[in-house]
């Protein structure tokens, strides 16, 4: 049978890759992006959040979510889950009505769309007979009563959406029934409110737009109470007892009525104006809560409103009032209010109401109130964190944290915490069926306003551990000391400032471009748009202390070149006092001050390496002093000069080149000889090659790769930096080295003499440049890695003193990897000669973005597992490409080839993992390995009723519902349309574009953005962290 084989083909060798490889994606992380609708079940506790882009997502106690995905790309205007049942109903902004269930298949709940339904009224009738606004699900039966613009309300049967029309509620037959002083004036419009009645399942309140509420007997088809005001009904509550009624108004006011079998009493009880004659605001396009009252035994009644802020002062604000037992507070959100519910003790049989949590649902984030701790402190959330809070600008990943860095970040940050309440997680429903995460992981994420925020990635729910900020470093227009929302006490209205997100940068030069942790020895070193880079160290106690300065001019006073973009951030210059946590000790500014492109951090040798679009250069962080820097511009590199922050590109030069590329292009083609292709590189100091390589014949899905001039912009734009112990001079002696690849194919490689540890202090850091290596194609170097003997990479630093990797080999040859944007190639050390090479570009013009090494271990053997090449393209695919031979094993389609930014922000892991953004608040999460999955599985049973207050859940999980598509992918097999959330967010061509615009910001140079988004990560020692 061996025969029939394709050449190359090999069984065993097939069934090992399916014990390594698979493609998954696994969880969202962050916030919904547009959020749309809020629900919650008081018995489920579990909480829904719909989105425009027609998704539902459903979270409970951490690890417990569920999303599911319309069919239609609606936006989801309601939500409401049935009492007492697994189920829930959305409706969308196109008039249909959705049932949903949590069905238990495989000792798992899944999230299953049942039934869909639109409401129909006669032939001829106009649209808004039968526009739905309210929608009330009734607590005895499966019934939906369904409130419309033209002021009927319809029933509909449930699960399968029949029509009762013997049981509709016309405004018609409510008019005739109304005392006939009530008839005289135009009551009716659309329905505003459904509420059944807390004690009488046989009555509901029916609310109408130009303030007639009636509650209307089911049974006897009649009104048994209405109410009339006389100003436009936007809301109303019933009271647990049903002797109140609570109605808020267009004019800022709320009135309380009482219901009793006397007289009928045309004036409201009470009729307040809490902060005078203004508008109060609906929560998002449906009828929202926007008035609650709570009786509380033996205390005071909760009276909680969103909106009613004086127009003129306050029309601009996002605020809803809490008011209690004399205490008054108006909570001020940076983001539209989409919807509020008030969390309760779940008893019916309760004669009161037991108010003891607020659940904000704004446009940006969600927000928690504790109730019942004195001054109404925010809940730390266990999951849907605000990502964007600050617009995220890079991201960096460390594998396998030690156990001892773990606790100081998470004490550093608990410090910063003690704002929030120490109540327990209230939404907690469900439970987590997913084994605790195996290791410890941190995602850290950089941001516009100079932060970085450390999150642990271990398991299905992101959750903030610590946050830094670099401001104190710099001079800025906002004192760090301000407290942004301290009032005085007597100010009126009495607005507090609850959230994190905060869109708005002090200076737009603080970004945050790239991140560089070692998780060993708790160095950390970030820079940012201003060429900025700061070493910071982590302490357990705050300080005050000096940022020592030095510079670093990357132009060596080179005549000719004058910066034009932006200037230098002003750094502090005395003692700065530094919370515990990441404290910086030294500032090395690049001038010119461009944005960093590359960096590199050494803790064992105390060294860090950092590039810009001018050059490189490395900084000793022990004796705090320049080792070198080194100059990349090319002449033709003026495009260099103008700074990421300036728009002074000339067009005309923007299309001269175009052209001459395109004329470039045709030339080569009529030139193109049939056969082989002349060596791609050259180097330094042997710049010979292989002939067998220059004459080898191309592989059908390969094609030969364009030259590209020197005279490209950005050719000296330094695109990644490389560590390593390795043979440089001679096979006799290994050294230190660092390796950089620039824009324009070029590869330069600096041996370095590092004192021994002794003489650390005493003797300098000597830096001598070894090699320069020119790619013939010049095409941006992407990565650069070196293998030792055994053909494994090279360990991150300090690993092999911390036990917790084998020694490299040092007797054998080894041999270095360059990665470019166009091909994969392997070179012998020391003398870079030609090994073997992969050309990755194809027909389609596809572009490596991003490379990193990765292990993979087999799901059937522990002990047994590879390190392979990660690899993502312009195109969105991932492909696994196994070392050294540079074989490719597997092509998954992963990311749209339209979503560039998405493409951009990838990140991959140590073990085979990445995540990537999907929206600006929402990173999606993929694996690639058969062993490394952190996906999240559930269970929720209707039974479930919790009457005690909720806790913190154990670990995070998720179940895998039809909308996630989540499957085993051969090699170039296409991925089928699954229901995902990526699809829908990634159809919206706005959403592309804020997401683009959040990494690379609308103050980009044209060039900038072009090279920003293609850039690649660097491999440090050993692959990703």
């Amino acid at each position: 049978m061996r025969r029939f084989l394709r050449p190359g083909h090999d069984p065993v060798r097939e069934r090992l890759k399916r014990d390594l490889f698979q493609f998954n994606k696994t969880v969202e992380h962050g916030f919904p992006h547009q959020p749309s609708a809020l629900g919650y079940s008081p018995s489920l506790r579990i909480l829904a959040i719909g989105t425009r882009s027609g998704a539902i997502k459903l979270y409970g106690a951490p690890g417990v979510e569920f999303m599911g995905l319309h069919r239609e790309n609606n936006a989801v205007t309601q939500i409401h889950l049935l009492p007492g049942q697994c189920q829930l109903v959305t409706l969308l902004d196109d008039n249909s009505l959705h049932l949903w269930s949590l069905k238990v298949k495989g000792g798992a709940s899944e999230l299953q769309e049942d039934e869909s339904f639109t409401l129909r009224g006669p032939p001829g009738a106009a649209p808004s007979a039968t526009q739905i606004t309210v929608v009330l699900p009734h607590s005895l039966c499966k019934l939906l009563y369904l409130g419309t613009e033209s002021g009927n309300v319809f029933v509909v049967q449930l699960p399968a959406f029949r029509a009762l029309e013997d049981r509709t509620i016309s405004s018609d037959a409510v008019l005739q029934r109304l005392p006939e002083e009530a008839r005289h004036r135009r009551v009716f419009e659309m329905v505003e409110a459904l509420q059944e009645h807390p004690r009488d399942p046989n009555q509901i309140l029916i609310g109408y737009s130009r303030g007639l509420v009636v509650i209307w007997d089911l049974q006897g088809s009649r009104v048994l109470y209405h109410f009339l005001s006389s100003q436009q009904l936007e809301n109303i509550w019933w009271q647990r007892d049903g002797r109140l009624l609570v109605s808020c108004h267009s004019d800022g006011s709320y009135c309380q009525w009482p219901v009793s079998s006397d007289a009928q009493q045309p004036e409201p009880l009470r009729s307040l104006v809490p902060y005078g004659q203004c508008f109060t605001r609906r929560a998002g396009p449906t009828p929202a809560p926007a008035h609650c009252c709570f009786s509380v035994p033996a205390r005071l009644p909760f009276t909680i409103f969103q909106g009613g802020m004086p127009r003129a002062s306050y029309g601009d604000r996002h605020c809803i009032s809490v008011i209690h037992d004399g205490q008054q507070t108006a909570f001020d959100f940076t983001s539209r209010v989409i919807d509020f519910t008030v969390l309760t003790e779940a008893d019916p049989a309760a004669a009161f109401d037991d108010p003891y949590a607020l659940v904000v649902l704004a446009e940006e984030e969600l927000v928690v109130i504790d109730l019942q701790t004195a001054g109404w402190p925010p809940v730390q959330l266990p999951y849907l964190a605000s990502l964007h809070c600050s617009a995220i600008t890079c991201s960096h990943h460390v594998s396998n944290i030690p156990l001892k860095l773990w606790e100081r970040i998470i004490a550093a940050g608990s410090q910063q915490n003690a704002h929030f309440s120490t109540m327990e997680w209230p939404i907690d429903g469900g439970t987590s069926l997913t084994p605790a995460p195996p290791q410890r992981d941190l995602l850290l994420t950089g941001h516009e306003d100079g932060t970085v925020r450390f999150w642990d990635a271990s398991g299905v729910c992101l959750r903030l551990l610590y946050k830094l900020s670099t401001v104190r470093v710099f001079l800025t227009d906002t004192d760090p000391n301000e407290n942004l929302s301290a009032q005085g006490e007597d100010e009126w209205p009495p607005l507090r400032k609850v959230g994190s997100f905060d869109p708005y940068s002090d200076d737009p030069r603080l970004g945050i471009q790239k991140i560089f942790l070692c998780k060993y020895s708790g160095y950390l070193a970030v820079a940012g748009t201003a060429g900025q880079v700061l070493v910071l160290e982590l302490n357990d106690e705050a300080a005050e202390q000096a940022v020592e300065q030095v510079e670093a001019d990357l132009l060596q006073d080179q005549e000719g070149y004058r910066w034009k973009g932006h200037e230098r951030l002003a750094a502090r210059s005395g003692p700065v006092r530094f919370e515990p946590g990441f404290q910086p000790f030294v500032l090395v500014q690049c001038q010119p001050p461009a944005v960093v492109t590359s960096l590199a951090l050494h803790s064992e040798w105390r060294l860090v390496a950092f590039g810009t679009s001018h050059g490189f250069g490395l900084f000793d962080h022990q004796q705090r002093r320049q080792v070198f820097v080194k100059c990349t511009l090319h002449p033709s590199d003026q495009l260099a000069l103008e700074g990421p922050l300036s728009r002074v590109k000339s067009l005309k030069k923007s299309l001269r080149q175009s052209f001459r590329r395109m004329r470039r292009s045709r030339v080569s083609s009529r030139k193109r000889r049939p056969a082989g292709t002349p060596g791609e590189v050259q180097e330094g100091s042997a710049k010979t090659e292989r002939p067998g390589l220059q004459n080898m014949e191309l592989a059908p899905v390969q094609r030969k790769i364009e030259a590209r001039s020197a005279e490209d912009s950005f050719t000296g734009f330094v695109r990644t930096l490389y560590f390593a112990d390795t043979y440089l001079r001679d096979s006799s002696r290994h050294c230190p080295s660092l390796w950089a690849g620039t824009n324009g194919g070029t590869i330069y490689a600096f041996s370095l003499r590092v004192p021994p540890a002794e003489r650390r202090m005493d003797e300098p850091v000597r830096a001598e440049q070894a090699k320069e290596i020119q790619l013939m194609h010049r095409a941006p170097v992407v990565g650069i890695l070196v293998l030792d003997g055994h053909s494994v990479p090279l360990p991150e630093p300090l690993e092999v003193a911390h036990d917790l990797s084998k020694s490299p080999d040092m007797q054998g040859s080894h041999q270095l990897l360059v990665v470019s944007e166009e091909q994969f190639k392997v070179f012998t050390l020391p003398k870079v000669s030609a090994k073997l090479k992969l050309k990755l570009t194809a027909l389609e013009g596809s572009r490596v973005r991003r490379v990193s090494v990765a292990h993979f271990g087999s799901r059937r053997a522990e002990d047994y597992g590879e390190h392979h090449l990660a690899v993502l393209t312009n195109l969105g695919d991932i492909q696994v490409v196994s070392l050294p031979l540079l074989k490719p094993q597997v092509r998954y389609s992963c990311i749209r080839r339209e979503d560039v930014s998405g493409i951009a922000s990838c990140v991959f892991t140590k073990y085979g993992q990445g995540f990537y953004l999907i929206s600006p608040s929402e990173f999606e999460r993929f694996s690639l390995s058969t062993k490394w999955l952190v996906e999240p599985r559930c269970l929720v049973d209707s039974a479930e009723t919790k009457n005690h207050r909720p806790g913190n859940g154990a670990g995070p999980k998720k179940v895998p519902s039809r909308a996630r598509n989540s499957g085993t992918q051969s090699d170039g097999e296409e991925k089928q349309p699954g229901l995902v959330m990526e699809r829908a967010l990634l159809s919206d061509e706005r959403v592309l574009k804020e997401i683009q615009s959040t990494l690379e910001g609308d103050r980009g140079s044209l060039n900038w953005h072009s090279h920003r988004a293609a850039m690649g990560r660097s491999l440090s020692n050993g692959g990703a962290e």
